[in-house]
């Protein structure tokens, strides 16, 4: 048997040939597969009975860790009461009670509360209609002519035209087209100066001028929003510097251009309270979730609006569609169930503030990583850190897929993009897991070439 030939028990046990794998090298996995057979609390079990430590919650979204049996009898029950129901001009409770339990701890106050709920399958559907909304907003005050959206380099907003197209990361856009119009503002990782920032960068609040840049070259009378991750999770962990958010807020709310917060990854307890706009005290326009929406149990994503973007399309006569616009598995009533029991669970934990616990904890650990072989840079926030790598000589990646696939037969399930690796374990975790997970890392490290 070759170094590349799976072992005899999983090539008996089953084809990999049919399942055409997501954000995946299949040839590459498939000669040499990782699988996963099951999962508890902080741990996966591989197919072959190792244990290993999930340091990215899955994929971001495990925040209250595995196997939780409360959620697993939410969805029992509800399986056996209502397991679908039509939202297009039909209605069941356990939406609106799921709606209202999110809008109570929605960021903002009066108008600008953000208490208003469209739920949608994935963090892609909502990052594309979140940017519907923002349109149809536009077109609602009378402001037809905003239709351009502004992302930022670097960001990751899905895999819809409309995420891909505010998006940032090239490989998603490299092959497929863009709506036309779309810009960005510069990113904000600066290696030379903010390298080894303990919390926020220094440098780089005057980044968010960008945005009066694009208004300059396009008049702001084409643009209706503006769509930013506040702590950019996907391309590397790259935080905000100091000022960043709130400057970008007000010359956005200056030109009448709509703040949308991708809070897919950074929704619901990632960085030590509800959401980031908690975190940075900055409230937007509009924020898209999904992920920790419901532990990862079941996909789902809930878009957030504010009372003055909602209203604003509540007008025309009663029997019309404000917005037409929604998706079949629209809050559906089995993901309402698992979220329902996922906010029970972090609100009994009290999970959404418990990375502000540890964070001291997480930062310290992390940081001890400096030094380590390759290393040129780390930043945490929250229960997060992006540890970045010197890249080989052409080959760009390479490094650190190396270190994953060592982490993992090693017991440590880590996250890499390029050569940057992310950890973002489940919210549960317990300080001397923090302690294990360093250990494991550094040790690969080290091994390394």
């Amino acid at each position: 048997m070759t170094a590349n030939t799976p072992p005899a028990s999983l090539q008996n046990a089953r084809s990999l040939d049919s399942y055409w794998m997501p954000f995946t090298a299949n040839r590459q996995f498939k000669a040499a597969p990782r699988l996963l057979a099951s999962a508890q609390g902080m741990h996966y079990t591989t197919d072959d009975g190792r244990k290993v430590v999930d340091g990215t919650a899955g994929l971001w979204c495990v925040n209250a860790g595995h196997g939780r049996r409360q959620i697993t009898e939410a969805v029992e029950r509800q399986l056996s009461t209502l397991d679908y129901a039509p939202s297009f001009q039909m209605g069941h409770t356990i939406a609106f009670d799921f709606a209202e339990r999110l809008a109570a701890l929605a960021p903002g106050a009066g108008d600008a509360k953000l208490d208003r709920v469209f739920f949608t399958g994935s963090g892609s559907e909502s990052v594309d209609t979140a940017l519907k909304i923002a349109i149809a907003y536009q077109r609602a005050i009378g402001q037809g002519t905003r239709t351009r959206l502004i992302g930022r380099e670097r960001g990751y907003h899905g895999v819809g035209f409309g995420g891909i197209s505010v998006g940032g990361l090239v490989n998603n856009r490299r092959v497929f087209p863009q709506l036309p119009g779309s810009d960005h503002l510069r990113h904000t990782h600066d290696l030379a100066r903010n390298a080894y920032t303990k919390g926020l960068p220094e440098h780089g609040a005057e980044l968010a001028d960008d945005l009066e840049r694009l208004v300059a070259l396009h008049g702001a009378e084409t643009i209706a929003a503006v769509i930013v991750e506040p702590v950019a999770g996907s391309t590397g962990v790259l935080l905000p510097p100091k000022g960043y958010l709130q400057r970008l807020r007000e010359i956005a709310t200056r030109h009448g251009i709509l703040l949308i917060f991708d809070e897919v990854i950074t929704g619901f307890g990632r960085l030590g309270m509800p959401f980031a706009a908690d975190y940075f005290g900055v409230v937007p326009d509009i924020m898209t979730t999904a992920k920790g929406l419901t532990n990862g149990a079941v996909p789902m994503g809930a878009v957030f609006a504010s009372r003055k973007v909602h209203d604003a399309l509540m007008t025309g006569p009663e029997a019309a569609i404000e917005l037409f616009h929604g998706y079949t598995y629209s809050g559906h009533p089995i993901a309402c169930a698992a979220g329902l029991a996922t906010l029970d669970i972090y609100a009994e934990e009290g999970l959404l503030t418990r990375a502000a616990e540890l964070a001291a904890k997480w930062q310290e650990a992390m940081h001890s990583l400096r030094g380590a072989p390759h290393v040129i840079d780390i930043r945490t926030i929250g229960l997060v850190v992006g540890i970045e790598l010197e890249s080989r000589a052409g080959a760009i990646g390479a490094r650190a897929y190396d270190i994953f696939v060592d982490c993992f037969e090693k017991g440590l399930l880590i996250r890499v993009t390029g050569d940057i690796i992310a950890l973002s374990p489940p919210l549960i975790v317990e300080p001397g897991q923090i302690d294990d997970m360093v250990s494991l890392l550094g040790e690969a490290l080290k091994r390394a070439a």
